[in-house]
């Protein structure tokens, strides 16, 4: 267990520490102003953010994965179809409901949304997707099929919330879907979908047990747009929240994430429990194991939220309100950097690399997906800069962007188009909700406080749906790059075996 352990912080520790040593970097420049205090309060709230995600990860590994596909084999073997459903539906509520990065944006919204409200709609959503997702499993239907409607269907809401005013909670609605897939979603859904394909999956069990995150992440964006559809009045920012503080007090900020995280996992740990005993029946050994992932995701999710709050995210605000104020440029620079760094650092991202190396047989490289990945992100960011400075809407990038993702989705084989869309909460790390946007919503302040205009629910969010659109494009278009490849290579070695000359041909009868 000690040496999983360590494995797990230096995965953590090569996540964080890029990020860490960009801002001691602009510490030394005249950038930023940034002084002793906060660097040191950045530095320590960078350690036990490292401690964190190690212990939360780990405890993925031992409870949340096991769980899914506990829980996706066993009520698949029931053959009660309606229970499985249901039980999909509480577990994707509840998981979702413990999800670190959307606590991290409800905290973000408070001003202009009932943060509860917002975590639960988006539990709901996912739940509702969920359910889609496993009867798209059971049905075996086609995943393109099903993304092209639904993703018609959000556009046409989309088009609803524009003619009613209440265009400026897009970007939120966008980043819900975002953040939901994140390292408590993604290990449970992924596991439960392996276990329920692997029971009724048939032939193609390998390609169905993709797809769900793609589903899940849909379900939030629809939900939460349905719920600004509901909302009265035209709420805006008149203050940073407090958690942009570098004064936060730091004991009560802690309690806080004790008491959220136990109310958040205890809903899990209850249910699973309940279904232990009632259905699973696994064995002692099994349940201890699944334990002490509990506690280790306990203490870890704790650690997380608290570095947040106390360094990361008064670290990004302020970085993002000195740059916009005094050098746009550097701003637009930084977010490409940082963009880069992120995607380079997220250890989710390598899996995903070696996972798309296995199954192309090596037609698409580690290498060339990590470039590709990372040059995207980065370039999400950087375009996410530009659109705070000039103040448009973000569906000019993603309207083309969607397009581009379901129109490749008719050219590459259907395993790319799953593992594509599932791929989108993988570049959008624990970082992105964390620290990018906060760096977003810093700079939209002080372009509003220099008299530039503009809102910041508007302009600010909608960074972590342009870091998720990424993979999107950027899977698809290798697959599609690996399939032409082959096919102008069979093409090649068809015409020099008509062209060959009949004395070269051997023959041995």
């Amino acid at each position: 267990m000690g040496k999983i352990l360590f494995s797990k912080i230096k995965e953590a520790l090569f996540s964080v520490l890029p990020v860490t040593a960009i801002v001691l970097v602009i510490y030394f420049t005249p950038l930023v102003n940034i002084d002793a205090r906060e660097t040191v309060i950045f530095c320590v709230s960078a350690v036990a953010l490292v401690l964190g995600i190690g212990l939360f990860n780990l405890g993925a590994d031992l409870a949340m994965t096991p769980m899914g596909e506990h829980i996706g084999s066993g009520l698949t073997k029931s053959r009660s179809v309606k229970l499985l459903l249901t039980v999909c539906f509480l577990m994707g509520v509840l998981i979702t409901i413990a999800e670190p990065d959307l606590s991290v944006l409800a905290g973000q919204v408070a001003d202009v949304m009932s943060g509860t409200a917002l975590i639960i709609t988006v539990g709901v959503g996912v739940g509702l997707f969920l359910l889609v997702a496993i009867l798209k499993i059971v049905f075996k239907k086609d995943l393109s099929s099903l993304l092209i409607f639904f993703y018609m269907m959000l556009f046409a809401v989309c088009a609803l919330m524009c003619e009613s005013g209440k265009g400026q909670f897009l970007p939120l609605s966008f980043d819900s879907g975002g953040v939901t897939t994140g390292p408590i979603t993604v290990p449970f859904i992924m596991a439960l979908g392996v276990g329920v394909s692997a029971t009724i999956g048939g032939k193609k069990s390998k390609e169905n047990s993709f797809g769900l995150i793609a589903m899940c992440s849909i379900g939030p964006i629809l939900a939460v747009m349905i719920l600004s559809l509901a909302a009265k009045g035209t709420p805006v920012y008149e203050t940073l929240p407090e958690a942009y503080s570098f004064g936060t007090d730091i004991g009560g900020v802690i309690l806080n994430s004790l008491v959220s995280v136990a109310g958040a996992l205890g809903l899990i740990v209850i249910f699973f429990f309940i279904l232990q005993f009632t259905m699973l029946k696994l064995p002692r050994k099994k349940i201890i194991q699944i334990i002490i992932g509990i506690v280790y995701t306990f203490v870890g999710l704790m650690l997380f939220l608290s570095a947040v709050e106390i360094g990361f995210m008064p670290m990004g605000c302020k970085i993002g309100q000195e740059l916009a104020a005094s050098h746009p440029a550097a701003l637009i620079i930084f977010g490409f950097v940082i963009g880069m760094v992120v995607v380079l650092a997220e250890p989710a991202v390598h899996v995903l690399n070696r996972q798309v190396e296995d199954i192309t047989g090596g037609a698409v490289k580690k290498r060339s997906m990590l470039i590709a990945l990372s040059i995207g992100v980065g370039l999400s960011i950087g375009l996410a800069m530009i659109r705070i400075i000039f103040k448009f809407s973000l569906l000019y990038y993603l309207i083309p962007g969607y397009l581009i993702s379901l129109a490749l989705s008719f050219f590459v084989p259907k395993l790319y188009t799953a593992i594509a869309f599932d791929s989108g909460g993988v570049a959008s790390g624990p970082l992105t909700s964390s620290f990018i946007l906060p760096l977003a919503i810093g700079a939209c302040y002080a372009i509003m406080e220099n008299g530039g205009g503009g809102n910041v629910l508007a302009d600010a969010f909608g960074i972590v749906a342009l870091v998720a659109m990424t993979p999107l494009i950027t899977i698809q278009m290798l697959g599609f790059k690996a399939v032409m490849g082959a096919k102008v290579r069979a093409k090649l070695t068809m015409r020099r075996i008509i062209a060959a000359d009949d004395e070269q041909i051997i023959n041995f009868m």
